[in-house]
């Protein structure tokens, strides 16, 4: 008798950078970093995080400081302007049944280029003279790539099994934290069937958010280090190649779905 040998599921690497877990570990990461180099480069100008742009504005008003104010302040309209173009982008890609997880990524690594490139150009002429004019282009052309992140994170369904913020880490350590809370109250509960599936429940979710927090922080770190090392905006390569990689990922994993023919 002939024995057949079944065909083993060989392993992917594209579907398995795409996948939850190494994609919010490598998206957040890229957040981390960007946010972090252009706070310390900008003096202050979140990219991710755009929001905490307000309070910095508060406090720049506070201060008499006009030009730092509406630098921060245009941060919120640039990030929402970019959402919804990115909205639309998103719209049109799945209309074309194009990879939209794809379109949007590589939407983002032009972001990102052209994020490095202003950034090269014109951060020289801060380390002479901290000047608006020259602060505010480089702060919008990194918003316009953390807001495209923001936008293909919730456009981007079927990719990911649940939505998980890989820009602003205070909801996913809010969520990490009452995870916690949970699994430990249903461990330290006498054994049920109810403690059992509380406890499974909260190390699930514990197991996806726990990646994205830490690429975020790690990002962070990694941006300080290589910021302080070179003083200069070259690092950003790094984050991009990321995304592009991703990028590539993507359209390698997507399958059109079939034409129907009349």
């Amino acid at each position: 008798m002939t024995v057949v040998p079944r065909n083993e599921p060989s392993f992917s690497l594209s579907a398995f950078l795409i996948s939850d877990g190494p994609a919010g570990f490598l998206l957040s990461w890229v957040a981390g970093f960007v946010d972090t180099s252009a706070f310390i480069i900008l003096f202050g100008i979140f990219t991710a995080h755009v929001t905490g742009n307000i309070a910095l504005a508060g406090s720049s008003f506070v201060a008499a400081d006009e030009g730092t104010t509406i630098t921060r302040l245009l941060m919120l309209p640039t990030f929402m302007l970019t959402v919804a173009l990115t909205s639309l982008l998103a719209r049109y890609a799945r209309g074309k049944q194009w990879s939209v997880f794809a379109v949007l990524l590589t939407a983002e690594a032009i972001a990102l280029s052209i994020f490095l490139i202003i950034g090269t150009n014109l951060s020289p002429a801060l380390l002479l003279d901290v000047q608006e004019e020259y602060i505010l282009p480089i702060g919008m052309a990194g918003v316009v790539a953390m807001a495209i992140q923001n936008a293909l994170m919730k456009e981007s369904k079927g990719v990911f099994k649940s939505y998980i913020p890989t820009t602003v880490m205070t909801g996913n350590t809010t969520q990490l934290t009452i995870d916690l809370v949970q699994f430990l109250s249903a461990k330290l509960s006498p054994p049920s069937e109810l403690t059992k599936l509380e406890a499974a429940e909260a190390l699930e979710r514990m197991g996806r958010f726990v990646p994205v927090i830490a690429g975020f922080a790690l990002g962070g770190f990694a941006a300080a280090f290589f910021v302080l090392l070179s003083e200069s905006w070259w690092s950003l390569v790094f984050p991009l190649l990321v995304i592009s990689t991703l990028a590539i990922a993507a359209y390698l994993q997507h399958e059109p779905a079939p034409r129907l023919d009349h």
